[in-house]
């Protein structure tokens, strides 16, 4: 069955593994998203947010969905993505369709600050509540000030690497 057919207000996409693979505006996430449950994708296994900076619109979350089957469907998956702006990062909430959308939206706004509307709970969930900024953008600013270690290799002459040999033989039996 096309994607389309699922809700209106998809874009079908190519996907190089085949598995169905759908566009939807943001305006229109939490209508098509409904939609896609009640056609029988109740399970979202996970939202993976992207930064495709310096592109615009500059991040991109692929929620991916599985229609359990039974009743005489077969079992199915399928990629439902969204595009959200750079300048704007924010979407509509999912949890109220899936609620399992509640820890994948709170990871993608800790790590990425995508905001979404209407979440009961967004907060940090891995990094601590004090940090500043968010680690998984493209432009955030890497902080390592630890100095590059270089080592010289080890130079040993053939007679010392033999003798380094025996000595480690002869410990080893007396083991």
């Amino acid at each position: 069955m096309p994607v389309t057919d699922y809700f209106a207000g998809l874009e079908e996409a190519t996907a190089a593994d085949g598995m169905p693979t759908a566009y939807v505006a943001a305006a229109s996430l939490v209508e098509g998203a409904r939609a896609l449950r009640d056609r029988g994708f109740s399970v979202l296994l996970d939202a993976i947010p992207v930064d495709l900076h310096p592109r615009e619109p500059r991040f991109e979350i692929t929620y991916l969905l599985l229609n359990p089957g039974g009743a005489g469907t077969a079992p199915a998956r399928m990629r439902l993505k969204v595009r959200v702006p750079g300048d704007d990062p924010r979407l509509p909430t999912l949890s109220g369709v899936w609620p399992a959308a509640n820890w994948a939206e709170r990871e993608a706004f800790d790590l990425f600050g995508i905001l979404f509307d209407g979440h009961p709970d967004l907060r940090r969930i891995l990094m601590p509540e004090d940090w500043e900024g968010f680690p998984m953008r493209k432009d955030y600013p890497v902080q390592i000030t630890t100095p590059v270690k270089t080592y010289e290799p080890l130079q040993v002459t053939q007679e010392e690497f033999v003798a380094n040999v025996e000595a480690a033989r002869e410990h080893g039996q007396r083991d």
